[in-house]
Parts: C-alpha cells; sequence; structure tokens
C-alpha cells in the first residue's frame, strides 16, 4: 500500500496485535507476512507521527525487519542494526509496540537500540558502521564458547563508506567467520550516498543478473528483474570492475528487493546452511509506503512530532549562523575549501554546496579521513574548514592530533551539536569535546554565547594560523543581532557581561562558557536580588587560552569562584580553569558546574539542562548552597 499522510489515530493491526514476540511471528504463515508488513507500516506512521524522530529509514526496511526475524531465532541469534535509524520497527515486534509512541521522549525508549532496553538488542548503537565489527566479535565469541548461533549484521550503503566497516570485512574472512551481513542499499545516509562505493553498488545492478542461492543453500547465477533503481551516480557506474565483496573473499547473494518480503525469507532460509561470511545485497527505497517520504527522502529522513507546537523562537540555527559565515567568508578567500562527513544538510551547508560546487567535499561517513583531507589541503596553503559534530569528531581524534595539532596545520573546526541534543539521546551529546581537545598542543578553542559571536568566533579562528575550533550548541540561538561585519576577536581575551551590587564587599564570579552565559545571567541577577552579595557573570570565550589575566584580576576581590559549562565537569572548562589557580598558588573556594560523570538518557534539551543543574534555576540554587556553606565556615 501507497500512503499520503500520517494517521493522527492508532491504525487496525489485528496480526500486529497479536505478535509480542517474534516467535508469535514465526508461527503465522509466509502468505501472512505481506499484511504483517503492511500493518507494520501503518503502525510506524502513526506512531512516528506521535513521538517524532527518525522515519525514512525505518519505513525502508519494514519488509527487511519482518523478514529477518521470521528466519532467524531471535533473540538466540543476534541481530545488530548499524546506526540504529531503523530500528523501530525491529522495537515494534520485539515486545514494544505500545512504547514506540514514547521514543526519544523522557523515561520512554531510547532513539536507538539500548542493551539495557531489551534482551533483542544485542549492541548499542547509534553512530555508523559498528555493526559488522560487533558481529564479528560475537561471531567469534560464540565459536569459542562452542555455542554457535546466527549472527547478522545489518549495514547501510552509507555506514559501508566507513573504513571501519572493510577493516571488519576483512578480519571476517581472516577467520572464516560464521557471519552474516546484510546490506541494505537505498542510495542515501542522510542525504545521497557519495564515492566510489555508491558507484560500485550502482554497477552491481546495471550488470543485469544477481547472484542467488537455492532452498539447499547452493548459489547459483540469474538475471534480476527489471526495476528502477535510482541512483545519480548510475552513469559514470557502468563500467565498474568485478563484485567488490567477492574479491575480497565473502559470498554474495543479491541484488534482491527489499521490499518483497516472501522472496527475502526464501533467501534468508538458504543462508543459514551456508557457513563462513556471507553477504546478502538489498535494494530498499529510504521512506517506501508513504509518498511524501519517498519523493524527498533527504526532507523525511526525520519529522518532528504532529501536535509539536512552532518554535517562537525567530532566531536563525547556529548551523545556519555558521553555512552563512562559510558563504561570506569563502566569497572573501578563494583559499576557502569546506568539509564534511556526510552532514551537508545538519551542518548548514547547502547553500555553500550551490554556490561553491568546486569548493565543497563530501566525504561521505569517514570522519577519519576529513581531518587528514583537511591537514592534506593545509600542507598546500589552503584554508580548509571542517563541519562536524562534537560527538562525531570523537571518531577523529587521533587524525586531530597526529595529523593536524602535531604539525601546526591551519585547519579551522566548526563544531556543532556540543552539549546536550536532547532526544537523541547519550550517542550524539557534545559533552566531552573540551577534555579532548584542550589536552592537544596548538589548538584554540572557542565557545560563543550567541549566534553573532559564533559568527565573530568562525572569523577569529579562520583567521587564525593555525587548528582552531569553535564549538557551538544544537538548535537556535539567543535572537541577538547578527553584524555582517566580520571582526576578529582578542586570542584568549574574556569580558565582563554583567555585575550586579558592585559596592558590595563579597563577591561571586560566574566564569561561564558558550552556551551557559546567558542563564549565568540570570542566575546571578536573581542571587544579587536575594542576597547582600555582589555578583559578576563572565564570558570566557576561550577555552585555551584561559585568559588567566582576567581570573588573577578577579581573584583579588572574589570570595567564590564558579565555572558553568554545558560540558562534562570532568576534564573541562572549569577543570581548566581549577588547573590555573593552582598552578598560580591562588586559594580561593571554587564551585565547578556542569555535566556528572554519567551518561544521560534522552529528554526534551530543556528537561535535560533542569536535571543537570544547568538551567538558571538550577545554577542559582548550587551558587546559593555554596554560598550559603561558605558563610556559615567563615560566621
Amino acid at each position: 500500500m501507497l500512503y499520503t499522510e500520517i494517521p493522527t489515530h492508532r491504525p487496525v493491526t489485528p496480526l500486529l496485535d497479536a505478535i509480542d514476540h517474534p516467535q508469535q511471528l514465526r508461527l503465522l504463515e509466509r502468505s501472512q507476512l505481506e499484511q504483517v508488513a503492511d500493518e507494520l507500516r501503518q503502525y510506524i506512521l502513526y506512531a512516528a507521527g506521535q513521538s517524532g524522530g527518525h522515519f525514512g529509514a525505518n519505513l525502508g526496511v519494514i519488509e527487511l525487519t519482518v523478514a529477518l526475524h521470521y528466519c532467524f531465532n531471535t533473540p538466540h541469534d543476534r541481530l545488530i542494526w548499524d546506526v540504529g535509524h531503523q530500528a523501530y520497527p525491529h522495537k515494534a515486534l520485539t515486545g514494544r509496540r505500545e512504547q514506540l509512541t514514547t521514543i526519544r521522549a523522557k523515561d520512554g525508549l531510547a532513539a536507538f537500540p539500548a542493551r539495557e532496553e531489551s534482551i533483542f538488542d544485542t549492541f548499542g548503537v547509534g553512530h555508523s558502521s559498528t555493526a559488522i565489527s560487533a558481529g564479528l566479535g560475537m561471531a567469534l565469541a560464540r565459536r569459542y564458547q562452542k555455542d554457535p548461533c546466527e549472527v547478522v549484521s545489518i549495514i547501510g550503503d552509507g555506514a559501508m563508506t566507513a573504513g571501519m566497516a572493510f577493516e571488519a570485512m576483512n578480519d571476517a574472512v581472516a577467520h572464516d567467520a560464521d557471519l552474516i551481513v546484510v546490506l541494505n542499499d537505498n542510495d542515501m545516509s542522510i542525504s545521497c550516498s557519495t564515492g566510489g562505493f555508491a558507484k560500485h553498488l550502482a554497477a552491481i545492478w546495471e550488470r543485469g543478473q544477481s547472484v542467488n542461492v537455492s532452498d539447499e543453500g547452493e548459489a547459483y547465477v540469474q538475471p534480476h528483474p527489471a526495476w528502477t533503481y535510482n541512483s545519480r551516480l548510475h552513469s559514470a557506474a557502468t563500467d565498474a570492475a568485478d563484485n567488490l565483496f567477492k574479491a575480497i573473499g565473502f559470498d554474495y547473494f543479491g541484488p534482491f528487493d527489499g521490499h518483497d518480503v516472501n522472496q527475502l525469507v526464501q533467501v534468508f532460509n538458504a543462508l543459514k546452511k551456508r557457513k563462513g561470511p556471507r553477504l546478502i545485497h538489498v535494494y530498499t527505497t529510504k521512506g517506501k509506503g508513504f509518498a511524501p517520504a519517498e519523493a524527498d527522502q533527504i526532507k523525511y529522513h526525520a519529522i518532528s512530532k504532529l501536535n509539536a507546537a512552532s518554535s517562537s523562537n525567530p532566531a536563525p540555527k547556529y548551523s545556519d549562523v555558521f553555512g552563512q559565515w562559510l558563504c561570506d567568508e569563502a566569497a572573501q578567500d578563494q583559499r576557502l575549501l569546506a568539509i564534511t562527513p556526510a552532514m551537508c544538510e545538519g551542518s548548514g551547508m547547502v547553500q555553500f554546496a550551490k554556490q561553491f560546487p568546486e569548493r565543497f567535499f563530501d566525504v561521505a561517513i569517514a570522519e577519519q579521513h576529513a581531518v587528514t583531507l583537511a591537514a592534506g589541503m593545509a600542507c598546500e596553503g589552503l584554508k580548509p574548514v571542517v563541519a562536524i559534530y562534537s560527538t562525531f569528531l570523537q571518531r577523529g581524534y587521533d587524525q586531530l592530533i597526529h595529523d593536524v595539532a602535531l604539525q601546526n596545520l591551519d585547519v579551522t573546526f566548526g563544531i556543532d551539536r556540543a552539549g546536550l541534543v536532547g532526544e537523541d539521546g547519550p550517542t550524539h551529546a557534545g559533552a566531552y569535546d573540551y577534555a579532548f581537545m584542550r589536552t592537544v598542543p596548538n589548538m584554540v578553542i572557542m565557545a560563543p554565547k550567541d549566534e553573532n559571536e559564533c559568527r565573530q568566533m568562525l572569523h577569529t579562528a579562520y583567521l587564525y594560523n593555525g587548528p582552531a575550533a569553535v564549538r557551538y550548541p544544537r538548535g537556535n540561538g539567543v535572537g541577538v543581532e547578527i553584524q555582517q561585519q566580520m571582526t576578529a576577536l582578542e586570542i584568549g581575551k574574556a569580558e565582563i557581561v554583567a555585575s550586579f551590587n558592585e559596592s558590595q564587599e563579597d563577591q561571586i564570579s560566574i566564569l561561564a562558557f558558550g552556551s551557559r552565559v546567558s542563564v549565568a545571567v540570570e542566575a546571578a541577577q536573581t542571587l544579587a536580588a536575594s542576597h547582600e552579595v555582589g555578583v559578576r557573570v563572565v564570558n570566557m570565550r576561550f577555552v585555551k587560552p584561559l585568559d588567566e589575566q582576567i581570573i588573577e584580576q578577579l581573584a583579588a576581590t572574589t570570595s567564590l569562584f564558579v565555572t558553568v559549562e554545558e560540558h562534562a565537569v570532568m576534564a573541562g572548562a572549569g577543570s581548566a580553569v581549577n588547573e590555573y589557580l593552582a598552578q598560580a598558588q591562588i586559594v580561593k573556594p571554587i564551585l565547578n558546574l556542569g555535566l556528572a560523570d554519567i551518561f544521560m538518557h534522552q529528554a526534551s534539551h530543556a528537561q535535560m539542562l533542569q536535571q543537570a543543574g544547568l538551567d538558571a534555576k538550577g545554577i542559582e540554587k548550587s551558587v546559593e548552597l555554596a554560598w550559603s556553606k561558605l558563610v556559615q565556615s567563615v560566621s
């Protein structure tokens, strides 16, 4: 069935309602599976409309998910979903159907597979390209334990562009592991797949035949039916060489129609009779069965709740601020090149890609390569800008140290989604970048208090001759006017942005970083109004180099230092302040506010900040408690 609207009422799904465990699915006749798939598609449409979240990928794997759970004895057999954008149907078939409307919400289901949530979630995911490595580890462990089971890693063509996937495949062949890899090929990651691997997959389809498998498990070649595979890379791919997977040692089967549940069941049942590393290649359509999503697969990668209130914040998103700065800076300097690891839309680079196509490089899901690619460009006198999410830069840490910073190369990093990210949960939280960057020599690290400062910091980082990073949060700015004129900031210089009760002898100095500056001012005003104490707020701007001069100056009149950051307290910006005070032998009480040493579960961004005590009320409460204890200790 092809649907055109997201239902607002729960659809009637009699077969699906009777499945609370895959064993109940396996009791059905094969002839009933198409109805199960249709009911599941209707239910996913409804549930995603209620909860929001990932959309197109889930609709694209309905038949595949049904076939996998029908053929394999889960949870004894292991299914590992790469990334997890497509795990909603899996959750619905494994006892979590009626909870699916709570996905991504506080105390609801996790946005991705999570081991603590269900025995069927064999591996926690969220970042791409891990499924083959994890699956191989499980297969080898079960072999060692002499308790074999079927292990199936399901990975998309976008995730297969990462080197880690090929490292795992190479190792699987070396061990002759009993591992099945299902390549879910939809010519997409979040946006269109790019690169030589995407061309190779297109060429496999265009050769006009597939490797099938008989019911006895024997492989044979047959022509595949003529159906349209919508790849923009077809014309460039027809001369590709032989099958890559076969060349490295996998038994290859496919390509198959990933929406033909009966054929998938036949193939999976036959493949179970074979051993060794096997790859089944299926073609699917992202957004399958929902006409608007099939027509615009990028837009419908994820959706908001149907009843979600529209944002009252007219301020631009930080990603849009970055995108506009990138275009403006590039117009002034021909040396600027921009790199993204498959996050063009999310990083705000669509306009740049259109305006400067010869200067735009989408390297697919390859964060390590993105960083070293930038290093190579910088060696030739150009000025590369790497747009990357904080959580994904973690994957390129060695390259940041060894290939960029060690050589002191002129690379600018625009680090998006820094801090807490709300509904995506702990896998996507940018909670560690201050810590892992500030320990690296030659790095300059900035954090803007608002969208105008973000623009000016990006300009500052670009002009700096060396590795420099600007880390900014997800979502909208605070609503300040953005100055089109770009002015470089003085490196390592903070500013006092608010001061209350200046005449008081006792002073609290709040050193705030990035997104916490505005709420720190709000908290300071309330504290000053309710206590006979002066409170001043410093917009620190730079995590590295730290403005040691202003800290030393403030120390002369400060009774209590407070640091506030949307980052892990451990090794964060506050720790940098502690280190300086200790080194300078300045003995002052200090309170570090930030994220505790835990992984925070999904909730809205506001709920997570409240839970962490990093909203205005939380900051006020923590400072008030610390101040009260300090007053009592000296009275």
